[in-house]
C-alpha cells in the first residue's frame, strides 16, 4: 500500500507540472524568433566603396570590417586580365612641369597600376608599379608646349589590360579622358616664359621703329629736302 500511494503522488505531482512546462515553451520559443527575426530582415546594403577614390579600401576587406554585411559591385572572373581602367581627370601643373594624373579601378580583380607615356612616336615610357588602392599618380619633367598621350593600365595575376596602339606608334586615337583608358596630355607655356617673349618681341619692335626713324633722318640729310619759295612783298598800291 505504501509503494502504490508513493506511485499516485508522484504521478500526481508530474502531471500537475506538464501544463506549466507546456505553457513555457510557447513562450520561450516566441522569444526566440524574436530575436531571429530582426537579424533575418535586415535590408541589405551597398559597401562604402568608389571605384574612383584614392587609397580606396578592397570591397571585400569592407565586408570583413563592418558590422553588418553589404553588398560589392560585381567583379569578372580572377583568371581573366582586367579590363582597362577609365581615364578621370588629368591637372597640368605648367610651372612645375609636372600633371596629376586621376583614374577609376575597372570592374575586376586588379593587382596593381602603371602609367605609360609617349611624347610623339616610339616606345613609351612606362611609370612605377602602384598597389591596387591607388587611383592617383604624378607625371614629371614635362616640357613647356610639349604633348604627350597617357595611358592607365590594370594588370592581375591572368595578364594586363589593353592599351590601345601599344603595338605602333602609340594611340593614335586616344580615348577621352570620360571613356578610355588614355589621353590627350598639352602642356602650356610657362607664364614666365610668355612673358620674356612678349618683352622680346617689345624690345624688337622698338628697336625696328628707332632704326627706321634714325634710316628716314640719315637719308633726309644726304638727300636733302626742297625748300618752298618764299612769297614776294606785297607794295601798297599808288606806288
Amino acid at each position: 500500500m505504501l509503494g502504490s500511494s508513493c506511485l499516485l503522488w508522484f504521478l500526481a505531482v508530474a502531471f500537475s507540472l506538464v501544463p506549466r512546462v507546456q505553457a513555457l515553451a510557447p513562450q520561450a520559443l516566441e522569444e526566440e524568433e524574436e530575436q531571429e527575426i530582426p537579424q533575418s530582415t535586415l535590408p541589405a546594403v551597398l559597401c562604402d566603396y568608389d571605384s574612383c577614390r584614392h587609397l580606396q579600401v578592397p570591397c571585400h576587406e569592407l565586408q570583413r570590417a563592418g558590422p553588418r554585411a553589404c553588398l560589392c559591385p560585381g567583379l569578372s572572373s580572377a583568371a581573366q586580365p582586367p579590363a582597362p581602367p577609365r581615364l578621370g581627370e588629368v591637372r597640368v601643373v605648367a610651372e612645375d612641369g609636372r600633371a596629376e594624373v586621376r583614374w577609376c579601378a575597372p570592374s575586376s580583380p586588379v593587382h596593381q597600376y602603371w602609367l605609360l607615356l609617349w611624347e610623339g612616336g616610339g616606345a613609351p615610357e612606362k611609370g612605377p608599379p602602384l598597389n591596387s588602392t591607388v587611383r592617383r599618380a604624378e607625371l614629371e619633367g614635362l616640357k613647356p608646349g610639349g604633348a604627350y598621350v597617357v595611358c592607365v593600365v590594370a594588370a592581375n595575376a591572368a595578364g594586363e589590360s589593353s592599351v590601345p596602339g601599344l603595338d605602333g606608334e602609340g594611340p593614335g586615337d586616344a580615348g577621352g579622358p570620360a571613356f578610355g583608358p588614355c589621353g590627350r596630355v598639352s602642356v602650356p607655356p610657362r607664364p614666365r616664359s610668355l612673358v620674356h617673349a612678349a618683352v622680346g618681341v617689345g624690345a624688337a619692335l622698338a628697336l625696328l621703329s628707332c632704326g627706321a626713324l634714325v634710316w628716314h633722318f640719315c637719308l633726309r640729310q644726304r638727300c636733302g629736302c626742297p625748300r618752298r619759295p618764299r612769297p614776294a612783298a606785297r607794295t601798297p598800291a599808288g606806288l
